[in-house]
């Protein structure tokens, strides 16, 4: 891939990508350099991983979606089948870790945070003591909680996509966003402003 050119890319749908890809490997770089900053976002939400774990997880999540390329039902929508392999395998890998280390409560640093709620989804009003509810708060839920606000609040998917990243119903997800914001506004311990879940 040394001497694949970047400019290829530009203007290419994602079903041209997928369909390049299939007879010419090199176009697969296309697909990792449109989703790669927003997954590795992503993954660093759910999971709390460091950037060098992230970075392994998406790493083995391209190797699976290469090798499912052509399994995919273009029916369904790119993005949302890409972010369900990339979930699959941070969930995977968050199984492994937690099972090593059950006691183990992870802590986000400033970095992780300001990543993890960017400027645009906080109200100013928030502040520094926001980032440190966020800091108490979301390691302390389900993960199935975690996801669940993490899709909806900060990758801003719908339910639908939801449903289709986590394959549950639409419904399931509904009800989980629903008591994950109770569990967050409880664990918050009424320090919390309600603005991020509107």
């Amino acid at each position: 891939m040394v001497n694949f050119k970047i400019e290829r890319c530009v203007g290419l749908s994602d079903r041209e990508i997928i369909r390049l890809s299939l007879a010419d490997l090199e176009y697969f770089a296309c697909l990792v350099l449109k989703y790669e900053v927003r997954l590795l976002s992503y993954i660093k939400k759910i999971s709390q991983s460091n950037h060098d774990e992230a970075e392994d997880i998406l790493q083995e999540a391209f190797i699976k979606i290469w090798k499912n390329l052509n399994g995919y039902d273009p029916r369904l929508k790119l993005e949302s089948w890409i972010f369900r392999i990339v979930h699959n395998e941070t969930i995977s890998y968050w199984r492994k870790k937690t099972s090593y280390s059950k006691d183990n409560i992870v802590r986000l640093d400033d970095e992780r945070l300001h990543t993890l709620m960017a400027a645009e989804d906080v109200d100013e009003m928030a502040g520094e003591s926001f980032f440190r509810i966020i800091e108490e708060v979301l390691p302390l839920l389900k993960q199935e909680y975690r996801e669940v606000l993490v899709l909806k609040y900060l990758e801003d998917k719908s339910y639908i996509e939801i449903s289709d990243i986590l394959k549950i119903p639409e419904g399931t997800v509904a009800t989980r966003i629903n008591r994950a914001k109770k569990s967050f506004k409880e664990l918050a311990g009424g320090k919390f402003d309600n603005t991020i879940f509107k």
